[in-house]
């Protein structure tokens, strides 16, 4: 078998001095290649493994923790497995989510980094047959103190913007955090939501041996070299060196990709298609023919280069952004040929399809690499990593929080308004084009944000959610809070939940307290799937996310979608009407442990996070559903970070109006509005409505309690227990909200 470059290492090389090692292989590993090859692999070869055997792709660390997740449903059409998955949403339409992560590219190039994990997920959307209609994210940064910091968050935001808005699909929802755990290592999650009609889904296979395989998008340069495997190791003080892993994305050409791939699924002739996201060609094609059960060769001189001497190693592992492969019969290739030009891009014909199960590749008419492809997506290793309780997590179950009673709630309450956590985010998402295609109902700020379908009177509602805080503290918990409180946001916008999407951020798995923390929030995602009826129809695993002080707070981001079924529910968590009666569902505890409240306050992140009780849970969205639904609602607000004074003022702030509280509560007052117990949602009512309200939640057996009303005042008075608590004015509180960030900024 020929050599691709006499500067690369010769196989005995590879073998005898252990360069495999230096791409993540281990020698166990490197021992399994042999074998499946019956010989030692040359240096395309072992690049080719490494990619496919890494974390980002073949998720070897994290398949047993993945089957915990139920993914089938009565909705499901297409659970994991393919680019994303799909829910049925009546009347032959579906719609089509997934998140994936871009943390480590965003830690070392945050503008490219950011766009390009924008860029590939909608490639995800779009290769399922779907249009894209919207976009999100979830980020997470350290202390906004710090320059670095300040820097990687602008420019993440600006390369989110900058992909988005240049491609025309709205950006319309997501969440901002901050924590010192992220210093050095962000978290940059982007989620796509798609909509297809059923008879339009699309598999990533390639079927058909002798049909042709097509490449489509811009040339290959040698951007984004292992970059899958960049992004399942730690970053370090080389990382930097190492920007040559992070893609360099070109939105405009997207777009033509995207128009002239959706065409040429419409034209009915595409048999299977998928995008060359993490470890660019050698996934696409091994992936595609794996699921077919068959082979497939590539030529790879017919591969469009923009640099000079490209090796088939550097063609194969690049990661050039905007590219697709696609399989159809021979006769409908002047067909396609004729989409693309009509879209000003080319689809060269690189291989075809074969049933020798190998994936094989020529180079300069020579064949350069010939893998089984069963041993490059198959039968990649399986670890089942070991497990301990950290100590950390044995002493906080121990402790008992008693902190002196804070007086000065006034004062609290700014302050925790002034958290970049809880802050308001205008400053991030004024910079998303959030209303292009005009289908956008509920702009970002609220529970979830709402997109129309056309034609219908149905809506989509979507968010992200997460308390890496509370996952800290007790990771099954915070699992099953993360997957609850995505649930409450969407109730409260009017929808019933479907089903979500997973972005497991977790530290380095190889050390058995981090495997303890995804193994435990795995589990609590699982069991809050369940009792809430919504399955995990695909998501993305990033690991390895540390930093000199030590792993990140684990992460396990929740996107979920939801159906408004018909768009007089859609509902938002702004006060509506003077004289409206303000209504507080669940029961409110001492639970300060891993608040807002706790951290800006007392300085701390300690202690147990919020009981959950999943059948209450559950009971409690079914009934607010049904109340929006009955039209007994006005207005609807989950409590999550900072509590029922957060709530009020969020509220108040949304629907420009004040507000009389008297919340009759056996707790002291600071522990009253700050406590971030579970299972609670702030209602408004009409007068009218109110009785009604009262009926239906006292048969529901859900908890409430009339705690005041909506005023005109431009004030939030609170009381506890008929005692002053806290009082300003709303545009108090406004300011202090909204110029927190652009401060911190400047």
């Amino acid at each position: 078998m020929a050599l691709q470059s006499v500067k690369e290492p010769t196989v005995e090389q590879i073998a005898d001095q252990k360069i495999y090692q230096q791409f993540g292989v281990t020698d166990e590993e490197f021992e399994k290649i042999c074998g499946f090859l019956g010989r030692k692999p040359n240096y395309t070869e072992i690049g080719v493994f490494s990619v496919m055997w890494s974390e980002h792709c073949s998720y070897k660390t994290s398949k047993p923790i993945l089957r915990k997740f139920p993914t089938t449903g009565e909705r499901v059409l297409m659970g994991p497995g393919e680019g994303a998955g799909i829910v049925d949403i009546g009347d032959n339409q579906a719609v089509v989510f997934k998140i994936e992560s871009h943390n480590h590219p965003s830690a070392v190039e945050p503008y490219q980094g950011a766009a390009t994990g924008v860029g590939g997920i909608i490639r995800d959307i779009f290769s399922m047959g779907a249009r894209p209609i919207a976009l999100l994210n979830s980020l997470r940064f350290g202390d906004l103190n710090n320059d670095r910091v300040k820097y990687l968050f602008e420019h993440v935001v600006e390369g989110i913007a900058g992909y988005g808005n240049c491609i025309g699909i709205p950006t319309v929802g997501g969440e901002v955090n901050f924590d010192d755990s992220y210093e050095g290592n962000p978290l940059v999650n982007a989620m796509c939501v798609g909509l297809i009609d059923h008879d339009q889904i699309q598999k990533g296979v390639a079927e058909g041996v002798g049909n042709p395989v097509f490449y489509v998008g811009p040339a290959t340069g040698r951007d984004g070299i292992h970059g899958a495997t960049f992004s399942s190791e730690e970053l370090t003080e080389e990382t930097q060196a190492k920007r040559s892993a992070v893609q360099v994305g070109d939105p405009f050409m997207e777009k033509l990709v995207m128009e002239a791939c959706l065409e040429l699924i419409d034209s009915g002739i595409v048999l299977g298609i998928q995008d060359m996201g993490a470890a660019g060609l050698t996934c696409s094609s091994s992936e595609m023919a794996s699921k077919a059960g068959n082979g497939m060769e590539l030529y790879l001189d017919q591969v469009p280069q923009r640099e000079e001497g490209m090796t088939p190693y550097e063609m194969m592992l690049s990661e050039s952004q905007e590219r697709m492969l696609f399989v159809i019969k021979p006769e409908h290739e002047e067909q396609a040929v004729n989409i693309f030009k009509r879209w000003g891009l080319d689809c060269p014909k690189v291989g075809k399809v074969t049933n020798d199960g190998s994936l094989k590749l020529f180079h300069h008419r020579e064949l350069v690499a010939d893998m089984p492809v069963t041993a490059l997506v198959d039968e990649c290793p399986v670890y089942n990593k070991p497990s301990k309780v950290p100590e950390y997590y044995e002493s906080n179950q121990n402790l008992e929080l008693t902190y002196e009673e804070v007086v000065d709630l006034n004062q609290a309450l700014k302050d925790v308004l002034a958290s970049p956590t809880v802050a308001s985010k205008e400053w991030v998402y004024n910079q998303y084009d959030y209303m292009v295609r005009t289908s956008t109902a509920v702009q970002p700020g609220s529970d979830a944000a709402v997109v129309t379908i056309r034609g219908t009177r149905k809506a989509l509602a979507m968010t992200t959610d997460c308390n890496s805080r509370f996952v800290y503290l007790d990771p099954e918990v915070g699992g099953k809070i993360a997957t609850s409180e995505a649930a409450r946001n969407i109730v409260c916008s009017g929808a019933e939940p479907l089903a979500i999407t997973d972005n497991l951020n977790f530290g380095n798995p190889d050390k058995p307290e981090i495997f303890w923390q995804l193994d435990q929030s795995a589990e609590g995602i699982a069991e809050a799937c369940n009792v809430l009826n919504t399955p995990v129809i695909g998501g993305n695993v990033s690991l390895y996310n540390e930093n000199s002080k030590g792993a990140i707070n684990p992460t396990p981001v929740i996107g979920m979608v939801g159906l408004v079924h018909d768009v007089d529910h859609i509902t938002t968590q702004g006060f509506k009407n003077d004289g409206d009666i303000i209504f507080l569902l669940g029961e409110t505890k001492n639970e300060l442990g891993g608040s807002e409240f706790q951290k800006i306050v007392h300085g701390q992140t300690e202690g147990k996070p919020p009981v959950l009780d999943l059948n209450t849970e559950k009971r409690l969205l079914d009934t607010v559903l049904q109340a929006i639904q009955k039209g007994f609602v006005a207005s609807a607000h989950d409590l999550s970070e900072g509590g029922l004074a957060v709530a009020l003022s969020e509220s108040c702030i949304s629907g420009e109006k004040g507000a009389e509280v008297n919340f009759q509560s056996d707790l002291r007052p600071d522990l009253a509005l700050f406590s971030e117990s579970q299972s609670r949602i702030l209602l408004t009512a009409s007068a009218e409505e109110v009785e009604q309200l009262e009926q239906w939640l006292t048969e529901q057996a859900v908890p409430y309690q009339i705690i005041g009303k909506v005023t005109g005042s431009s004030n939030l008075n609170i009381k506890v227990d008929g005692q002053q608590a806290i009082q300003s004015s709303v545009e108090q509180l406004e300011k202090v909200w909204k110029d927190a960030i652009p401060c911190l900024m400047k």
